[in-house]
């Protein structure tokens, strides 16, 4: 088993993922920034568990051309990697926060609306704090909340660090209550 399959904590059905969940974070950009002196950095991923199949890769290609076609309107720019364990990474960046929730929301819409959304592990949003060192926000679609990543040097994470800011935070975003449930996703291709 990978290490995001235990994000998805035994659970085989995926409940809907509710837009509004996902479009706080946008609201949640001005504390952030205003608040906590963070910045975003330009980039949001989602991650997902891919198929074999002519139509799960028919909804990619035309997610694909949908955020090339906005493109041009929003200046958002799409990449894709898989990962050492096989999940597909789509990667977004785009200066403007706003238009980085847009896009995300607008690949999982077409999965979840092709009969994939169970597929989609995660969204990451990358931050900085003020001093420049990388918070990642991380929507666990499986359980519908967020919760704060501030990877170290050499694998380390600031639990401290993390704890304040769901504290700060929480009152923006619905914050994944069990903090067991906080995965790290070292070495995501966010940046």
């Amino acid at each position: 088993m990978g290490f995001l399959d235990s994000i998805l904590g035994g659970r085989k059905k995926l409940a809907s993922a509710n837009a509004d969940r996902l479009f706080a974070m946008a609201t949640a950009q001005v504390t952030l920034e205003a608040s906590l002196g963070m910045k975003s950095r330009g980039a949001a991923a989602i991650v997902f568990q891919q198929i074999a199949s002519a139509d799960f890769k028919q909804i990619l290609t035309d997610s694909e051309e949908l955020i090339k076609s906005a493109a041009t309107d929003t200046g958002t720019a799409l990449t894709q990697s898989d990962d050492e364990y096989g999940y597909r990474w789509m990667l977004f960046h785009d200066d403007d926060f706003e238009d980085l929730v847009t896009a995300v929301n607008t690949v999982v819409s077409e999965l979840q609306a092709g009969g994939y959304g169970d597929r989609v592990l995660a969204a990451v949003f990358a931050w900085q704090d003020s001093d420049g060192k990388p918070v990642d926000f991380i929507y666990n679609f499986k359980r519908g909340r967020f919760y704060p990543f501030a990877p170290q040097p050499g694998k380390q994470r600031d639990n401290e660090y993390e704890l304040r800011l769901k504290a700060q935070i929480e009152n923006d975003l619905p914050i994944e209550p069990e903090l067991d449930r906080w995965f790290p996703l070292w070495d995501a291709p966010i940046d």
